[in-house]
């Protein structure tokens, strides 16, 4: 097909965004989610910890459903697990790359993102290919001492603020810091600089900012990365930026680095920050939960894996531009329609196993999709694991009383946002 009709798709779309931009009205957050309807925001939307009952009835009725969306683009809902999967490993019929949207369309400083997640076959598996030896789980091993460090740090942390003022930020003292100091630590980057990427992370993936802002954010990223790779390049450090320079050299560009290091680091901070939190809220109001994986050490990876699948942080997979004709769930997918998969509702489809709606350690661990699927399944996935695995038990065994110390409905979750969230966990520790 083809990728002509791909292309004139994204052009129709950034034409007309850039019109609203530059009209008499400029586009505002408010205007910008004006012109989505109703039903394409509900994949974005929960109900605390769970997707709206909306994205359920979808799923149940159909699977894969046309989407509205706005400038005359066809869209298209994948919620069903068999049919999320399906998309997210035809990666030979989708694009991923919508590095077109920053600067082409006057959004942002004109840095282009680069990284895995928005890039497509060959590109991607030439990329993947340097970063794959370090994540393996040998590779990834000698990180255990680090982590380990890293969480007990934190937890003395939280001790001492606790003593002082009473309750303490889960999300800022513990749920941020732990992912943070772990991917400066992997890659190289100054830990100094967390605040900034935690700012800038969360920005690209909250709807509620806009497009200018969601992009503004990637470009300040990666226009900061930039400057962090000519000084590894002068001076290649002990990370894994360090080690692509020392061992790739001219072979990898300046703009390929900072993409792959912006994705690496949004990706692992991010993401795992979400889980750490909300996970730690899942405990603190389970006592049985807490108890179990407090006691026993092979409680935490089945603990993990279904916190995984319940809370599917990353609501919806990267969209998806289809290159060619292809039929998904009895669907025929046209060439330049727009998917998008909604992994918080695959990940509760009533055909992997019974009451999925549930949050249940004891079940049969059911295949998931919060790391995605396919080419683009997320590199880091095992390190995120081993974070996990290790921040909760040493939480609740240093705090075995730990508790929220504000009621349930006071705390604020993210809004239509493809990351979700919490803005703060308050708890006291004794």
């Amino acid at each position: 097909m083809p990728p002509a009709l791909v292309s004139s798709t994204r052009r129709r779309v950034l034409g007309r965004l850039l019109r609203l931009r530059t009209g008499r009205r400029q586009l505002t957050d408010d205007s910008l989610l004006s012109l989505l309807p109703e039903s394409a925001l509900v994949p974005l939307q929960r109900d605390r910890l769970d997707p709206v009952e909306d994205l359920g009835r979808i799923r149940e009725r159909e699977p894969v459903s046309r989407l509205k969306l706005p400038f005359g683009v066809r869209g298209w809902l994948v919620t069903g697990y068999d049919e999320s999967k399906a998309v997210l490993a035809a990666a030979g019929a989708f694009s991923n790359d919508f590095r077109h949207l920053v600067g082409t369309a006057g959004i942002g400083t004109g840095h282009h993102p680069g990284g895995l997640g928005l890039a497509d076959p060959p590109e991607h598996t030439r990329l993947r290919q340097l970063l794959t030896p370090e994540f393996t789980m040998r590779r990834l091993s000698r990180l255990v001492p680090r982590i380990d460090a890293i969480v007990a740090g934190q937890l003395d942390e939280m001790a001492k603020l606790a003593e002082r003022d009473g309750a303490v930020d889960l999300l800022e003292h513990f749920a941020l810091p732990v992912p943070s100091l772990t991917i400066c630590e992997l890659l190289g980057i100054p830990y100094a600089d967390r605040v900034d990427f935690q700012r800038l992370s969360t920005a690209r993936f909250d709807f509620l900012g806009g497009a200018g802002g969601t992009f503004g954010a990637i470009s300040e990223s990666v226009g900061y990365l930039l400057e962090v790779v000519k000084a590894q390049r002068a001076e290649p450090g002990p990370g894994l930026l360090g080690m692509l320079v020392r061992e790739h050299g001219d072979d990898i560009t300046d703009l390929e680095l900072a993409g792959l290091t912006d994705g690496l680091l949004t990706g692992g901070l991010e993401t795992t920050a979400s889980m750490l939190a909300l996970g730690a809220l899942v405990l603190v109001q389970d006592p049985d939960c807490l108890a179990d994986v407090r006691d026993r050490d092979e409680a935490a990876a089945p603990f993990v894996e279904e916190l995984l699948r319940y809370l599917t942080v990353v609501q919806v997979a990267f969209p998806r531009f289809a290159r060619e004709d292809i039929t998904i769930g009895g669907r025929r997918i046209m060439a330049g329609d727009m998917v998008f998969c909604s992994l918080s509702a695959a990940n509760r489809d009533a055909r992997q196993g019974p009451d999925m709606e549930r949050f249940d350690p004891s079940r049969p661990t059911p295949p998931h999709l919060a790391f995605g699927h396919g080419v683009h399944r997320c590199i880091g996935a095992e390190l995120a694991r081993m974070e996990l695995r290790t921040a909760y038990p040493a939480l609740v065994r240093r705090f075995p009383n730990i508790r929220l110390a504000v009621r349930p409905d006071d705390l604020a979750f993210r809004k239509l946002s493809f990351v979700y969230g919490v803005d703060a966990l308050p708890v006291t520790l004794d």
